[in-house]
């Protein structure tokens, strides 16, 4: 049992804990688009947080592993590839909550939603690389475009019935 003497409980134990911390401020988001009873909600932002997350934490030790068993030339490692295989498949769920209304044929609805999605996975990425600030900020950041903004929009009245539908 080789491979068991190589775990680090405690390390791993963090990697829960970022993992909890990335479900909770994708959830801040998702609570923001429950509210607003969009397609996804808080459950959907928490676990794409959480899976960008450790997707990530994943992707980072599986090179780290490649790189100590064989020349980093042979490997080719590239973490980018990391974030856009997460970004590619996150795009998917994203697409799916986006569709064309019947009724009116050019109107479309859900963008916001969508985006909120690639945010909350934005969220995932910044715990799992310890960027804790950006991962809040970004949370605060998305609250405020998706509550704040649409509000001020709805006061001024310079909304176009658009924003509603997201």
């Amino acid at each position: 049992m080789e491979w068991f003497d190589h775990l680090n409980w405690e390390s791993e134990l963090w990697v829960l804990l970022d993992v909890f911390i990335a479900m909770i401020l994708g959830g801040l988001v998702g609570l923001e688009r429950e509210r607003q009873n969009k397609p996804a909600g808080l459950r959907t932002h928490m676990l794409i947080a959480g899976a960008a997350n450790v997707l990530v934490f994943l992707g980072i030790s599986l090179s780290e592993t490649s790189i100590d068993m064989m020349n980093d030339s042979v490997i080719g490692v590239d973490p980018i590839r990391i974030i856009q295989a997460i970004i590619v498949g996150v795009s998917f769920i994203g697409a799916g909550t986006i569709f064309k209304s019947e009724k009116g044929g050019e109107t479309v609805k859900y963008l916001t939603t969508a985006a909120s999605i690639l945010f909350s996975t934005s969220i995932g990425i910044s715990v799992a690389l310890n960027h804790y600030i950006v991962a809040v900020g970004i949370t605060l950041i998305v609250l405020f475009t998706n509550y704040i903004i649409k509000k001020l929009f709805e006061r001024s009245r310079l909304d176009n019935g658009s924003d509603k539908k997201d």
